[in-house]
């Protein structure tokens, strides 16, 4: 992919963090379509809006101070699900479920009362229309519960409670059956899940719940169980290396039948939050989003025909595919356009957006497309990454900027980036790396990282900075990185290890990992035992790694940017790190904001930060 550009213009930082509004989670209903939408015009709450049919206007169904959010495991999702006659979500403040019908000016209503703290966090909710209730997961302090919950309101009835995490239930259409992941620690759902399923008796319980997938002593993840029209249960497992959907045979042997696409490629991501979706049963056929390389595609598989067929859709990030009929809807982006919402015709294999996308910035003139690049990473395998280069006419090598994705189980994507395209309107290059360790490439490449965090992803980037260089397209002099969360971490150890990098900017990172282990959340809290050795038998491998207890090697400029709210990386932790330095007698610039977490959900926040990045390094790196 190539720079597209007419002339030289630098994207003002004002333009960059617009006031767009975001869709999540789409959801098709019969004719009807749901979806949360955020809106940083109102403050950043989260709305539910409703489609009654195509092309119908949407209706907002939470309006005024109604917002949606969910905490579960912190990073939350699974904001809502609907019926024919009524959606329930999760309320941002309390956290909890609340009913809201279809009817003209209809109040939102909690589906339990009491004092919020002793209710537990909710989400990953589904409606049982039979039994008039909804099923969904609920988070005590130490472990996750499916639970029920009258839709005339009531008190949560337990229905599971057996493995430290669970989720992603999907109810059998003659609403006999229930499917659901359960996963414990100190596995992510990424490494090792089980699939459930269970009939539910005339009483509404799980009668006979059976592990029907995972648990059998193989390294298997399964991804959003998902049943056909006709019954069929489908799911998604990564057991022959890659995200692959198969369908449940139970009087056949094997009791699962493979359905491969035609390529090496994945059909799930990583479980962070809920309500993510990458696969949807149609009358028709089965639909797959598909990764290939870091690039996403729309695959369909009829059930007459039983072969796949690939979609031709001018974009390759896509997510949240959800179908019904002949319809379907999913998130869509492309190097050259922001993510918008897309309808697809299945019977014609047509699309069209269901909303306008956002207008570019006016700043905006020439648009710097993402380059795929290959190179041989720190463990003498082939990594990969993308390579934006710059817009500007000046010639000669570029300054580079080198971004570490979070997670670090996450992935780099190529859907217009306004603050990438910020930097190349500058006069920078911009390389986002998939290190050894990232998502979308399978689950070899996923455990390349395993037990080296710290290590294999530095390398990583740093190897994708001298393939730059040796290529006549960098400064040496003039790289920095930058990263957020695991990615603050893979910045800080990058700047202790490699001497390539001249500066960071961290925006909420890991600095001390021992302290990570006895501080980090429930979600999280065997996250650590993979990458790097189970605490406290690897204790020597933790301090090494930790840039905290290697702060004495971290002699670059470096900005912490850090939100007071976090309680997935506490506050404290860069507080400490950055003390640490100054007693040596280092200056490093700390940014602390009041009100933020773990992510910056405030437009004029982001602003701010991307306008301290600029700054920063244009202070200290030298300019030519």
């Amino acid at each position: 992919m190539a720079v597209r550009s007419e002339a030289s213009a630098a994207l003002p930082v004002d333009q960059v963090m617009g006031r767009e509004r975001a869709c999540k989670e789409p959801l098709l209903l019969g004719e009807q379509l749901f979806w949360a939408e955020q809106r940083p015009d109102q403050g950043g709450r989260t709305t539910l809006m409703r489609q009654v049919a195509a092309g119908a206007t949407p209706q907002d169904l939470t309006p005024g101070s109604w917002s949606l959010r969910s905490r579960v495991h912190e990073f939350g999702g699974g904001l809502f699900c609907a019926s024919s006659e009524l959606a329930v979500f999760i309320e941002a403040r309390s956290g909890i479920p609340h009913a809201v019908s279809f009817s003209p000016g209809a109040q939102p209503r909690p589906l339990i009362h009491g004092q919020a703290a002793d209710l537990g966090r909710y989400a990953d909710g589904l409606i049982d229309g039979q039994r008039q209730r909804w099923l969904g997961v609920r988070e005590t302090s130490s472990c996750d519960q499916l639970v029920a919950l009258p839709l005339s309101g009531g008190e949560p009835q337990v229905l599971r409670q057996e493995a430290d995490f669970c989720g992603y239930a999907a109810l059998s259409p003659a609403g006999d059956q229930l499917a659901w992941l359960e996963w414990s620690l100190p596995s992510m759902p990424w490494e090792r899940t089980e699939l459930w399923c269970s009939p539910i008796d005339a009483a509404g319980l799980l009668s006979h719940p059976q592990r029907i997938a995972g648990g059998d002593g193989s390294a298997e993840s399964l991804f959003q169980p998902l049943w056909s029209s006709t019954g069929e249960l489908l799911v998604s497992s990564d057991r022959s290396g890659c995200w692959m959907p198969q369908r449940w045979c139970p009087d056949q042997q094997p009791a699962w039948q493979p359905l491969p696409l035609p390529q090496a490629c994945e059909t799930a991501m990583p479980q962070w939050v809920y309500g993510m979706r990458t696969l949807a049963a149609s009358e028709s056929a089965l639909l797959a989003l598909a990764c290939a390389q870091g690039e996403w595609s729309l695959w369909q598989y009829p059930w007459q025909q039983q072969q796949w067929q690939r979609m031709s859709l001018p974009f390759n990030e896509l997510s949240g595919l959800t179908a019904s009929g002949q319809r379907a809807v999913c998130l869509g982006a492309s190097p050259t356009q922001r993510t918008t919402l897309l309808e697809l015709d299945l019977a014609a294999a047509s699309h069209h957006p269901l909303q306008p996308a956002a207008p570019l910035p006016q700043g905006l003139v020439g648009i710097s497309e993402p380059r795929a690049l290959e190179f041989v990473g720190g463990d003498g395998q082939r990594s990969h990454g993308w390579y934006y280069p710059p817009t500007t006419s000046d010639s000669g090598p570029a300054p580079l900027l080198v971004k570490a994705h979070s997670g670090p189980t996450g992935m780099a994507r190529t859907g217009l980036n306004l603050a990438i395209q910020f930097w190349t309107s500058r006069g920078w290059g911009v390389v986002d790396v998939n290190y050894g360790g990232s998502t979308g490439f399978g689950r070899a490449y996923r455990q390349r990282l395993d037990g080296q965090w710290g290590v294999l992803d530095v390398a990583d980037c740093a190897a994708a900075v001298a393939h730059l260089v040796e290529q006549g397209l960098v400064d040496p002099e003039r790289v920095a990185m930058e990263g957020g969360s695991a990615g603050g971490f893979t910045t800080l150890a990058a700047l202790i290890r490699e001497p390539v990098f001249r500066a960071g900017v961290c925006r909420y990172p890991v600095c001390d990992l021992e302290a990570l282990t006895q501080d980090t959340h429930r979600f999280e809290s065997g996250y650590l035992d993979g990458l790097i050795g189970p605490w406290p038998e690897q204790r020597s491998r933790y301090d090494e790694r930790s840039p905290r207890a290697s702060s004495h090697q971290l002699d670059r400029p470096v900005l912490f940017i850090q939100g007071l709210q976090d309680r997935v990386v506490p506050p404290e932790q860069v507080e400490q790190m950055v003390q640490t330095l100054r007693w040596r007698g280092l200056s490093p610039e700390l940014m602390l904001l009041e009100s933020e977490g773990h992510g910056f959900r405030s437009t004029s926040v982001q602003r701010q930060v991307l306008e301290a990045t600029e700054q920063f390094l244009r202070r200290v790196l030298p300019q030519r």
